[in-house]
This record gives C-alpha cells, sequence and structure tokens, in this order.
C-alpha cells in the first residue's frame, strides 16, 4: 500500500503534536513535516511536496495566503484547512484560493483520516457543520444579483461571461492577475455561488 504524506501547520505545538501522533498509527499515513507559520508551509511545500498539507486558518502569516504559496510550489500538493473558524467567508475564501477541504478542528482522529483519504482521491471535503451553515445562510438571505457588484466586479464579471481566464481578465483591465483573483472571491461570495462557472450562469440570467 503506498503511502499518504502529510504535512501540519499549526501555530499551537500541543495540538500540532496531538494531531501528528494521531496521524502516525495510521498505517499507510507519513508525518514528513512540521512547522507553525505560512513560512514553514511554503517550506514544506517546497521540500517535501507531501500529498496532504492540514493548515491553520489563524496561524502567522495567514492560512488563507498561504495556500496559494504551496500550491506554486507542490501542485500535486492537496490543502486541508483545519480551523476552528466557522465564518462562511473564510471557507468560500479557502476553497476559492484552492483549497481541497475544510474542516474544523473539533473533528475526531477517524473523521480527520477519512477527510485526508478523500481529498488525496481527488474529492472534496467540507465540515457537516460548515454545510449546515451554508444551507441556512442561504435560506435566511434574498437571492443575490449582479446588482450588488462594483463597477470594477462588474467590469471582471462581463470577462468572465466571455470565458476569459484570470490571467487574460488581468491584460485586458490592465491589472495584475492578484488583483483580478481579489475580485473574483468577492464576486463569488457577493453572488451566493461556488465558482466561476455558476457565477457567469448567473451573469447571463440577470443580463
Amino acid at each position: 500500500m503506498t503511502a499518504i504524506t502529510i504535512g501540519i501547520v499549526d501555530d499551537h505545538p500541543l495540538f500540532r503534536e496531538g494531531v501528528s501522533r494521531s496521524l502516525s498509527e495510521v498505517d499507510d499515513f507519513v508525518v514528513v513535516g512540521e512547522g507553525e507559520n505560512s513560512e514553514d508551509a511554503a517550506r514544506l511545500a517546497a521540500s517535501d511536496r507531501p500529498d496532504v498539507m492540514l493548515l491553520d486558518v489563524s496561524m502567522p502569516g495567514g492560512g488563507i495566503d498561504a495556500i496559494g504559496e504551496i500550491l506554486s510550489k507542490s501542485p500535486r500538493t492537496k490543502v486541508l484547512m483545519l480551523t476552528a473558524s466557522e465564518e462562511i467567508g473564510t471557507l468560500s475564501s479557502a476553497l476559492q484560493r484552492g483549497a481541497a477541504g475544510y474542516v474544523l478542528k473539533g473533528i475526531g482522529s477517524r473523521g480527520l483520516a477519512e477527510a485526508i483519504r478523500t481529498i488525496h482521491q481527488g474529492s472534496r471535503v467540507v465540515s457537516p457543520a460548515m454545510h449546515a451553515k451554508i444551507l441556512e445562510s442561504s435560506l435566511r438571505a434574498p437571492d443575490p444579483m449582479p446588482d450588488s457588484l462594483t463597477p470594477r466586479e462588474r467590469e471582471v464579471m462581463e470577462l468572465v461571461a466571455e470565458g476569459l481566464s484570470n490571467k487574460h481578465i488581468a491584460i485586458r483591465l490592465n491589472l495584475q492577475e492578484k488583483t483580478v483573483k481579489h475580485h473574483m472571491t468577492q464576486i463569488l461570495l457577493k453572488l451566493g455561488v461556488s465558482n466561476r462557472t455558476e457565477a457567469a450562469v448567473k451573469w447571463r440570467q440577470k443580463y
């Protein structure tokens, strides 16, 4: 059986050590490195290229911001956010940046192992508690429409609807690609959708 290699980055040593010890007891899991901040996460991605990286949201340097750096250094690594944050906006930002999963720190060792296996196999994982929050929020909130977008976000959305990538949108609007990514994060949140395809569909329905 091929081992699944794992990196763990969290700024709470006792928690990190406990997770590492628990995962190391699973036959086909191998913890290849640990860290406590975004710089450590980038270093682990570059040096060890783990199959799965467990990442805290609130660690020094910011877990959300570390996702892109990790994936740029090790594109095959699957990022699993392991966090106490139950904010829907944080979940949306993490998935938009490229995280493959988002689970809460109250998860048990068996559930965490299952989540790791699931994202390693190519599927996405979101904690059931977060699914419930998303559903509750969608039931309370009115259906968001493109009218809530800023003028710049509307320009970006027009080009998304035409099928342009972030890179080509940046060129067309004379922006940096990371600025376009930021606009896309805000657009997805405002429209209440999870990806650019859904955003384009909602845009076309309105316009």
